[in-house]
C-alpha cells in the first residue's frame, strides 16, 4: 500500500465507486462477501488498491494545501513543477491562529513587527503525489487557495 487505508466513513461515502471498482476486478457483490470470509487478506488487499486509487486522483487533482498551527501558518500551491510555500509566524505568544479570535488578531496585526513571512519553493521529488500526500500525513489540509492567494498579492 503506498498511502493509508480510506478511512470507513471514507468507504460509506465512495460506495458506489467501490462497487464499480470490484466489477473492473469482475467481482460481484456475492463474491466479495464470499471473499471476506473465506480469504480476508485478500479482501483487505482490495481495500488497499481501492484507497491508493482514490488517493491517486485526489492527489493528482490538489492545488493547495493549508496546514495552521498555534503561531504558524504553512500555505502550498502545488504546482506542476514545484511546491510554493508562504509561511506565516506569529511572534505574539498570546495568539492562536485556529481561533476566531486570534485569527482576528492576525488579520488586524498582519503588517506588525509581530508577524513574520517567508516565502520559499522546492522541486518534487520523482514522486509528487507522495510529496503531497507527506504533507497531508503532517497536518495539512486540501483547501481551495484563498488564504494562499490572498498573501502571495501581500508579499508580492
Amino acid at each position: 500500500m503506498k498511502y493509508t487505508r480510506l478511512a470507513k466513513e471514507q468507504f460509506e461515502e465512495l460506495h458506489q465507486e467501490f462497487i464499480n471498482f470490484l466489477a473492473t476486478q469482475s467481482i460481484t457483490a456475492e463474491e466479495w462477501s464470499q471473499l471476506k470470509q473465506e480469504k480476508p487478506e485478500v479482501a483487505e488487499q482490495e481495500l488497499d488498491v481501492f484507497s491508493d486509487l482514490i488517493w491517486e486522483g485526489v492527489l493528482g487533482k490538489v492545488k493547495y494545501l493549508e496546514n495552521i498551527s498555534e503561531q504558524h501558518m504553512h500555505l502550498f500551491e502545488l504546482t506542476d513543477k514545484e511546491m510554493k510555500l508562504v509561511s506565516v509566524k506569529v511572534l505574539n505568544p498570546d495568539v492562536d491562529l485556529r481561533t476566531k479570535v486570534g485569527f482576528g488578531w492576525f488579520k488586524r496585526n498582519f503588517q506588525s513587527d509581530f508577524v513574520e513571512y517567508l516565502t520559499a519553493s522546492k522541486a518534487y521529488s520523482d514522486d509528487k503525489n507522495q510529496d503531497k500526500f507527506n504533507l497531508i500525513q503532517q497536518g495539512a489540509v486540501i483547501t481551495k487557495g484563498e488564504l494562499y492567494q490572498w498573501f502571495d498579492e501581500i508579499i508580492n
